[in-house]
C-alpha cells in the first residue's frame, strides 16, 4: 500500500492534505506520468549513455507517491526534512522529487505570464492586482526587495483573474488566467504592469486599483487631495470595488497553499515556477 492509499478512504482529510480531491489528483497523475517519462528521456538523449538501459539506482517514490509529497509539500510547506522522515527518504529526495515534478507540472498548467489565452466569448471580465510573499533577508541588494507596505522584505507576482460568462444557473468560474515573472518587493504595481504587456482579448475589460493609475485598465476615482469624492463617483467606486473581489477571492484560494502563502524558504529564481504551479492547482479545483 503507497503512502496516500489511506487518505484516499477519507476524501475530505485528502483535499486538507494535498489541496485536490481524489478525482482530481487521479486526473493530474495520468498526465504527470508521461510527461515525467518525457523529461527522463530528454535527459538521457542529451548525454552519453555510460551504463545499459534500466542498470542504476530504482526510485525510491512511486509516481503516485511523488505526486503527492509534491503536493502536501506545497500546501502544507513544512521542511523537507520533516516530509522526508514521513515518507521514509532523506531530504535531498524530497528536494529532487519536488523539483522534478514542479517543472513537469509547469508544463502540464502552462500558465501564461502577459497573454491571457482565454477566449473573448468566454470571460466577462479580466482583473489584475499584485500579490507579495515575504522571503529571507537577501545578502544583496536588500532595499530592493524591501517593501514599504510590508515592512519587510518580499517578492512580488502581478496576477489576473479572469470571471467567465454564467452560463444557465450555474456559479460563475473565477480563473487564474496569467502570472508575472517574480519581482522585488520595492517594485511599483504599475511598473510590473508596464513591464509585464499584458494582453487581453479584444472586448473583455480589465480593471486594477489605484496602484494602477496611468495605465489603460479601469481604476477607483482617487480623491483630490483636500477634497471630497461626489457621490456619483462614491457610488462609482462601490461597484467597481463589488466587481474587483473576485480578483481578492482569487488570490486568497491561491494562497491555502502555504508554500505562496508562509515566509517563502526556496532560492527566489524557483518562486516563479512555484506561483505558476499553484494558479494552475487553483485551476483544477476552483475554476
Amino acid at each position: 500500500m503507497d503512502h496516500c492509499a489511506r487518505l484516499r478512504r477519507k476524501p475530505t482529510t485528502f483535499r486538507q492534505f494535498t489541496g485536490l480531491s481524489v478525482v482530481e489528483f487521479d486526473t493530474l497523475l495520468a498526465e504527470l506520468v508521461p510527461a515525467l517519462a518525457a523529461r527522463q528521456a530528454k535527459a538521457r538523449r542529451s548525454k552519453p549513455r555510460r551504463r545499459a538501459a534500466g542498470a542504476g539506482r530504482k526510485p525510491k517514490l512511486a509516481a503516485t507517491d511523488r505526486l503527492f509529497v509534491t503536493l502536501v509539500y506545497d500546501r502544507a510547506y513544512v521542511t523537507q526534512a520533516f516530509l522526508g522522515g514521513q515518507f521514509g527518504v532523506d531530504a535531498g529526495t524530497v528536494c529532487r522529487v519536488v523539483g522534478e515534478v514542479g517543472l513537469a507540472l509547469t508544463g502540464i498548467f502552462r500558465i501564461p505570464e502577459r497573454k491571457v489565452t482565454v477566449g473573448a466569448d468566454e470571460l466577462a471580465a479580466a482583473f489584475v492586482d499584485a500579490t507579495e510573499q515575504p522571503v529571507n533577508r537577501p545578502s544583496r541588494r536588500q532595499r530592493r526587495h524591501y517593501s514599504g507596505k510590508k515592512k519587510r522584505h518580499t517578492v512580488k507576482h502581478q496576477v489576473v483573474v479572469v470571471r467567465k460568462k454564467k452560463r444557465g444557473r450555474g456559479r460563475r468560474k473565477v480563473r487564474v488566467a496569467a502570472v508575472g515573472k517574480a519581482a522585488p518587493g520595492k517594485t511599483h504595481d504599475k511598473r510590473m504592469y508596464d513591464r509585464s504587456r499584458l494582453e487581453l482579448p479584444d472586448g473583455v475589460p480589465g480593471t486594477g486599483d489605484l496602484g494602477y493609475r496611468g495605465t489603460d485598465l479601469e481604476v477607483p476615482h482617487r480623491k483630490p487631495r483636500g477634497g471630497t469624492l461626489t457621490r456619483r463617483r462614491k457610488a462609482g467606486n462601490r461597484r467597481l470595488s463589488k466587481r474587483r473581489i473576485v480578483v481578492e477571492h482569487g488570490i486568497g484560494k491561491m494562497k491555502i497553499w502555504r508554500i505562496v502563502a508562509d515566509r517563502f524558504r526556496n532560492p527566489l529564481r524557483k518562486h516563479t515556477i512555484i506561483m505558476k504551479n499553484v494558479a494552475g492547482l487553483h485551476n483544477r479545483m476552483f475554476g
